[in-house]
């Protein structure tokens, strides 16, 4: 049968998702804890890669499993084998030919920031700092929504990126704030590698000066990754949801 687990993890202490031959991943993680439960050999097909140091609300993965331990079960009994920062939320069976990745419609990233001269020590373990005194947020919103529709997005990715087709769907794009925390929000069917922190970190230039509002639309039309902001670090970075239709 094949299993769906939902999976939680804080990523600082990791280098991504997938698993590294010299590294530490949350991949290798789950896959040894859940075989020492299952006893059984467990190859995980996450919905896609988080980078080091990016977090998960909602991170989607499956597996086969041919053994007899009970699927309600299975997400209390590795619970109790894994470290603090990694969580599995729930385990349930779905149909053989359903996969993580390739069956995913739509992914929610959220980016969390904080705009302050001071580096708040707790707040920056999950937040980015933004170190100046204020961001004009109106203009952030206005070129926030310039994101959304069907566009090619190759200016939003990283650089030695050898995807070749750079066309995506952004569905929903929000900017919130909160006194000086913003969080950006962010729904498509599918993202570039680093599209989220260099949409996030142009939004952030836009906000404090060093770009005009029409940058987003500039990046868009011409492609040029020069036209944008600095990429954001990954520490503010959350997989906040995956949606399939299946289920």
């Amino acid at each position: 049968m094949r299993i769906l687990i939902t999976i939680e993890y804080y990523g600082k202490n990791y280098a991504g998702w997938q698993r590294q031959k010299n590294a530490l991943a949350v991949q290798q993680v789950l896959e040894e804890r859940l075989g020492l439960i299952l006893q059984s050999k467990v190859v995980l097909v996450a919905s896609g890669r988080t980078d080091r140091g990016v977090h998960a609300l909602r991170q989607k993965a499956h597996f086969d499993y041919d053994g007899f331990f009970p699927v309600q079960k299975i997400a209390y009994a590795v619970n109790t084998t894994l470290p603090d920062d990694i969580r599995v939320l729930d385990a349930i069976e779905v149909p053989n030919d359903f996969h993580a990745q390739y069956s995913a419609k739509k992914k929610t990233y959220l980016y969390k920031m904080y705009v302050s001269k001071t580096l708040h020590p707790v707040k920056n373990l999950l937040s980015a700092q933004i170190p100046y005194r204020e961001v004009d947020f109106e203009k952030m919103q206005a070129a926030c929504q310039d994101l959304v529709g069907t566009h090619d997005f190759a200016a939003f990715a990283a650089t030695g990126s050898h995807i070749t087709n750079t066309v995506r769907t952004v569905y929903h794009a929000e900017l919130r704030k909160n006194g000086e925390d913003i969080e950006f929000e962010i729904t498509g069917n599918g993202f570039l590698y680093n599209m989220v922190r260099i949409a996030v970190g142009t939004l952030v230039w836009i906000g404090i000066g060093k770009l005009p509002v029409t940058a987003v639309q500039e990046m868009l039309e011409t492609g040029d990754r020069k036209k944008g902001g600095k990429t954001l670090p990954p520490h503010g970075l959350y997989l906040k949801n995956v949606f399939y239709e299946e289920l």
